[in-house]
């Protein structure tokens, strides 16, 4: 392993930060009509109507960025349910809220499952081991982890080799079954098929289906050295790319990758010696080999021999595993979800929700039960629901709809669970470069037409208030200094 845990699992994280959600959303998609259900022992709801005017530094920072009025959707309310809005603005008004979604998807996952909820990863031995061979077959069973990442698959090819196995005279069978999804285009969103935060969810997810490829100058040679994780069988990755004097300004580019061939990785260009030692995460172009050529490759890498094949199965109904590797709790990796908006990771999650209650996870039935919770637990308008991600065109949700569910969240047992998870005005995750003076912990939301932010602002005199606000329109990411506006307005309301 050439890196470490931290880093590796830093930087595909980090690689949703370049282009938040995709940063992608189609102009003029129409509005999917919104179900209603009433919850008949929810709070009336705070705000009917719009209430107050926008401040007038918010309505400043609209007007420098060419967007009217009408796009933005806020609403600003006490933690209490049963206080009035202190600010609605067009807060019933179903939009697209980009990675806001998260919040409902994280927010039912701790209610249903619990923070302390882990995914096991279990390995199934088939056959007698003699002299380090196993006469057999080697079974994975995936369960959804969203996290299983370089690292731990080193780590669980170590201990099954623990168990005296060095050469397996089968197969290593992967069985994916806890998720139906169909296959899908990794480009269908925005045609950029190797960002990371277009790979699909999969019951066996390795490493987000994602290469780490680090790049290391090497001044004498005149080269950078090349090194991947994690390591694929039949795959030709180039050794080394000669060093250039250009400025490191877009090393990518410069490096000219064919990725047309996906045994075959080329780079026909150069990179910066000025740029030191850089790691690119990229998703690889064919998604669908992924898992079975990184298992393969690892246990290559680890001394393992195999003589059959890598291939997708189904675990026998009398096997009983040999060991399991659990995941971080849930608390953790919802912090990774939201600090850092990872798409797949949520998508992971929202399947899982139904695969624990009826076995099998499939998006449509994730959102029968997210639904039926929303209904139980929040009341008011269902939000529509796609994949759980906001990595969509379809899901939409209101402000008041998102600020009820954050002061439902205010009053459960895992709030500090949730808020924990939520990025800090100017120190983390995807509010580190925030311009806001205010104390706050937000998540954010960005697609090409989509900007908003929604959690808790701390006010000057110690109160908390929950702020959602949305902005849908070509011009929503400018108009990024209202949102902030907003933030610091909302933390000076006494």
């Amino acid at each position: 392993m050439n890196c470490s845990h931290h880093s590796l699992l830093a930087v595909v994280l980090v690689s949703c930060l370049a282009a938040p959600c995709g940063a992608v959303w189609a102009q003029s998609q129409p509005m999917p009509k919104a179900h209603k259900a009433r919850n008949p022992t929810a709070q009336p709801s705070p705000a009917q109507t719009d209430t107050g005017q926008l401040p007038q530094e918010v309505e400043a920072a609209l007007l420098r960025a060419k967007v009217p009025r009408e796009a933005l959707h806020v609403v600003v309310l006490d933690t209490a349910q049963s206080a009035p809005a202190r600010l609605s603005v067009s807060a019933q008004t179903p939009v697209n809220p980009a990675s806001l979604m998260k919040l409902v998807t994280t927010t039912a996952a701790l209610d249903l499952l619990g923070p302390a909820f882990v995914w096991r990863t279990s390995v199934y031995v088939e056959g007698l081991v003699r002299d380090a061979t196993l006469q057999g077959n080697v079974y994975l069973r995936g369960s959804g982890d969203p996290r299983l990442v370089v690292e731990r698959l080193w780590l669980l090819l170590r201990r099954l080799q623990g168990l005296g196995i060095q050469k397996i005279q089968g197969d290593i069978v992967l069985d994916r079954n806890a998720f139906d999804i169909a296959p899908r285009d990794a480009g269908g969103f925005d045609g950029e098929p190797l960002r990371p935060y277009n790979a699909a969810p999969d019951a066996l997810l390795l490493n987000f289906k994602s290469l780490l490829i680090q790049f290391v100058p090497d001044r004498a040679a005149n080269v950078a050295r090349i090194q991947v994780e994690p390591p694929l069988a039949g795959v030709q990755m180039p050794a080394s790319v000669p060093l250039s004097g250009d400025g490191c300004t877009d090393y990518r580019s410069g490096l000219r990758a064919d990725w047309s061939d996906p045994i075959r990785i080329k780079f026909a260009g150069t990179y910066p010696t000025a740029c030191g030692e850089k790691i690119w995460s990229v998703a690889y172009s064919a998604p669908a080999q992924f898992a079975a050529r990184a298992v393969l490759g690892m246990w290559q890498q680890v001394g393992g021999q195999l003589a059959g094949q890598v291939r997708d199965g189904t675990v026998p109904a009398n096997l009983q595993p040999a060991f399991s590797v659990e995941s971080a709790a849930l608390s953790e990796t919802i912090r990774d979800i939201n600090k850092y908006s990872n798409n797949v990771m949520a998508q992971q999650l929202f399947l899982t929700l139904s695969q624990q209650q009826r076995g099998v996870g499939s998006l449509e039935a994730s959102r029968e039960v997210v639904q039926r919770w929303w209904r139980e637990r929040v009341g008011g308008e269902v939000p529509v629901l796609d994949n759980g991600s906001g990595l969509s065109r379809d899901e939409r949700i209101t402000t008041l709809g998102l600020g009820r569910l954050l002061q439902v969240a205010w009053g459960s047992p895992h709030m500090s669970e949730l808020m924990s998870s939520l990025p800090i005005t100017g120190l983390d995750g995807t509010l580190k470069r925030s311009k806001s003076q205010a104390v706050a912990h937000l998540k954010t939301g960005s697609l090409r037409d989509v900007a908003g932010v929604a959690g808790y602002v701390d006010s000057s005199n110690g109160k908390r208030w929950v702020l959602v606000a949305i902005l849908n329109h070509p011009n929503a990411n400018a108009a990024r200094p209202a949102l902030d506006a907003l933030v610091d307005w909302t933390a000076q309301l006494p």
